[in-house]
């Protein structure tokens, strides 16, 4: 059993490490478009999710989820909000990467898990231990360094982490797996995308004939692209410990931001690292206070496991 623990543990790993990798590499893809705007972009990649759910959804044979859901409206309307957010969340990023705004993006999610716990505070009403309100408070100065840095609001990372912050909340009300979820966003966006694409063309602005064929099937594995990190990072997420993929979260902001200064080449001033090193302490202290809670409730699980029994053998000795 340990041995088979252990394996499912180490495939965990890669599939994390995968997932957040190519999440983390994404501004890459959405670079090699640049000619196409982010609207365009954003219709294609949503457009083009649906066809890429269903050879999933019929590989894995995946279907008898769809009529329960379809019989609930309230689940409905959840995804129809989780579907909304997440577009808005990538269409922000796209347009961000074209932009040479990467660097930005990342700050978005590097601020990501402090934004869900100010959410947790304020919609769920949780309740904070003192290093998570010290770790929330360091955020938020952050925001106003940044601010400052910037000479203006960060909105990019404050919509990219406020987006996918709620789209995680949403998430957790639908009761959806990671291939379910991405089918069921993917039908709800796909009409929208196909008349957006539709007028496009129409008033002849489309570039998915016009910029060569590798652009086109750019545009084509946009639907790939957006649902295998999404199929490794469930794959991982049954396979290790919450707080393990907690801290592999980090690879893909982390991966974004030294892209952002050693391909896209964008400004860092001093305020700037100001900023960065704030959330970046903050985070910390939020990983040491998770890693320490999670010791401690080990040790209470381990205090309260009964011992062994002992052999019959050993009694009647």
């Amino acid at each position: 059993m340990a041995a088979g623990g252990g394996t499912a543990s180490r495939a965990g790993l890669v599939y994390g490490f995968a997932a957040f990798g190519m999440w983390g590499l994404i501004p890459l893809y959405w670079d090699l478009l640049a000619s196409t705007g982010a609207s365009e972009v954003l219709a294609h990649r949503m457009a083009w999710s649906l066809p890429t759910a269903l050879l999933l959804l019929a590989l894995a044979r995946s279907w008898s989820w769809i009529r329960p859901l379809l019989r609930r409206p309230g689940r409905l309307a959840l995804v129809g909000l989780s579907a909304t957010l997440i577009a808005v969340n990538w269409w922000v990023f796209i347009w961000a990467v074209s932009e040479d705004r990467v660097l930005e993006a990342s700050l978005g999610y590097f601020a990501n898990p402090l934004l869900s716990i100010a959410l947790a505070v304020v919609l769920l009403k949780e309740r904070l231990r003192p290093v998570q309100w010290v770790a929330v408070g360091i955020g938020a100065v952050a925001v106003l360094v940044m601010s400052l840095a910037y000479g203006k609001v960060p909105w990019v990372a404050l919509v990219l982490s406020v987006s996918f912050a709620l789209y995680g909340l949403v998430k957790k009300q639908t009761g959806l797996d990671g291939l379910q979820g991405f089918s069921a966003d993917s039908a709800l966006q796909f009409l929208p995308a196909l008349g957006f694409l539709v007028v496009l063309t129409a008033r002849g602005d489309s570039t998915f004939a016009s910029e060569g064929t590798s652009h086109t099937l750019l545009l084509m594995l946009s639907g790939l692209a957006t649902a295998l990190p999404l199929i490794l990072f469930g794959a991982a997420a049954v396979r290790m410990p919450l707080s393990t993929l907690g801290l592999l979260q980090y690879l893909a902001p982390t991966t974004m931001f030294v892209l952002g200064l050693t391909v896209f080449h964008e400004e860092m001033p001093p305020e700037r690292w100001a900023g960065f090193l704030l959330v970046w302490t903050a985070l910390s202290l939020l990983t040491w206070d998770a890693l320490r809670q999670a010791a401690r409730r080990r040790r209470t699980v381990a205090r309260h496991t009964p011992a062994p029994r002992e052999t019959s053998a050993a009694l009647t000795d």
